[in-house]
């Protein structure tokens, strides 16, 4: 099919213009798909992971591995969504002049959009190997600047206490 500008138009759920390779912190909400309850189920409050969802743990927490610019805070793996929060920091310690502005629909290295892809390779990869899921992930992901510490402070409640909810 080719593109129709008619019935394509997809908006994208991200800033207008804003660099997600910048430093600061970022709120990430990640879906499966269709909502279903793949990684683990919740037991008196608590969170209990199954296979792939040890898998996905795994693969978040090795995501400074891969993007030595990613610095992991909260984070909790829940049956059928992931909540975490990534602060990116400049390496070379200097403020960076040249702003990355995605205006091509191509990758920025080590932005929060590749990061988040990464993550979601991996476990996909480890799923279709060992299970017989196929689609683990809704498409796309939710995001959220942390602009200030209170906000900083009420999302990282609402990810702790997520399970108990």
């Amino acid at each position: 099919m080719t593109f129709n500008p008619f019935i394509h138009h997809r908006k994208s759920i991200r800033l207008k213009d804003y660099d997600y390779s910048k430093s600061g912190l970022y709120f990430i909400t990640i879906c499966c798909n269709d909502r279903m309850c793949i990684f683990g189920e919740i037991i008196n409050g608590d969170i209990t992971l199954n296979n792939l969802g040890n898998s996905a743990k795994e693969c978040w927490l090795e995501i400074p591995d891969h993007f030595p610019n990613a610095i992991l805070h909260e984070f909790i793996i829940m049956p059928n969504h992931i909540h975490g929060i990534i602060e990116l920091i400049n390496l070379d310690g200097v403020k960076s002049e040249t702003s990355h502005v995605n205006k091509f629909q191509k990758m920025i290295p080590n932005s929060i959009g590749s990061m988040v892809k990464g993550f979601k390779i991996g476990v996909t990869k480890w799923a279709r190997k060992n299970s017989d899921i196929i689609t683990v992930w809704q498409r796309n992901y939710y995001e959220h600047i942390i602009k200030n510490q209170i906000s900083y402070h009420n999302i990282s409640s609402y990810i702790v206490n997520n399970p108990q909810k």
